[in-house]
């Protein structure tokens, strides 16, 4: 949010060092929201229904058409907001948007403030896909879920999930994860989901609160570490419906929002080589 204090704290991580086992972290990529648009040197907004990229629901039949004008910052936040209808037949519109060419990073840690929108039907989520899609298409490449929810405040509960994707080109992708339960509300306050991934380990947080480790995945076109040794970019966005989720229900809340309060990269230059 935009305060002297957030201005303070940023300062602050950028010299401070981390934990001792990562001592080397360095603050390389970041975005506060303080402006009053969203800025395009760094995210890229997506567009439509997804069936410009023969995705049509975004491989997920989702409901929502992805329009820039769902996206506003303002008071030092970026909201994604969803709303019922949207332009010619879509049901719902909703924002959606991506750091790719301006943000794309191998290892490091990476982490948002966020607060999460409650209502059944509703898919909020924080991800990072392949910049380049070295080993093939979804999931050969990989996919990392740093955050998602469905169904939040209802059927699910106070839960959210941190995924991999990998394996090989659907339908012989594979995925795993786990979910976890904060023991503060991420519907009525804001919560920090992170990621610090290495090489060979990626792990998840909640509030700093470690909930699961991952070491084992594949690749179909290149041996293990892959597909989780190259760039990935930043995703951040507010789906509607699908088949994770279902449908809305009649007493969904809209309009619905995903609040984001910031986006920040550190790296060891180390490990990853700079951004």
């Amino acid at each position: 949010m935009n305060t002297p204090l957030k201005g303070a704290v940023l300062t602050a991580l950028m010299l401070l060092a981390c934990p001792a086992a990562q001592a080397q972290y360095q603050l390389v990529w970041s975005d506060e929201f303080d402006g009053t648009a969203l800025d395009t040197s760094k995210w890229t907004p997506q567009l439509g229904d997804g069936c410009d990229l023969n995705l049509c629901g975004w491989g997920n039949q989702e409901r929502q058409f992805y329009q820039a004008e769902n996206l506003t910052v303002a008071d030092g936040l970026l909201t994604i907001t969803a709303h019922r209808g949207g332009p010619g037949e879509a049901e719902y519109s909703s924002g959606r948007i991506r750091s790719l060419h301006n943000g794309d990073f191998r290892y490091g840690r990476i982490e948002a403030r966020i607060q999460l929108p409650a209502g059944q039907g509703l898919w909020p989520a924080f991800w990072m896909l392949p910049s380049e899609e070295v080993y093939g298409g979804w999931a050969a490449s990989g996919e990392i879920d740093i955050m998602e929810a469905v169904n939040l405040g209802g059927r699910g509960g106070n839960e959210v999930h941190g995924t991999l994707h990998y394996g090989g080109p659907w339908p012989d992708n594979r995925y795993s994860g786990a979910p976890h339960t904060p023991a503060e509300s991420v519907v009525t306050g804001f919560r920090v989901y992170r990621v610090d991934w290495t090489q060979g380990e990626i792990r998840w947080y909640v509030d700093d609160v470690l909930y699961q480790t991952q070491t084992q995945w594949h690749s179909t076109a290149a041996p293990y570490p892959a597909p989780f040794d190259q760039p990935f970019h930043l995703l951040l966005n507010l789906a509607v419906g699908g088949t994770w989720p279902g449908a809305p229900a009649p007493d969904t809340p809209f309009p619905a929002q995903m609040r984001v309060d910031y986006v920040r990269v550190y790296q060891d230059p180390a490990i990853s080589g700079g951004p």
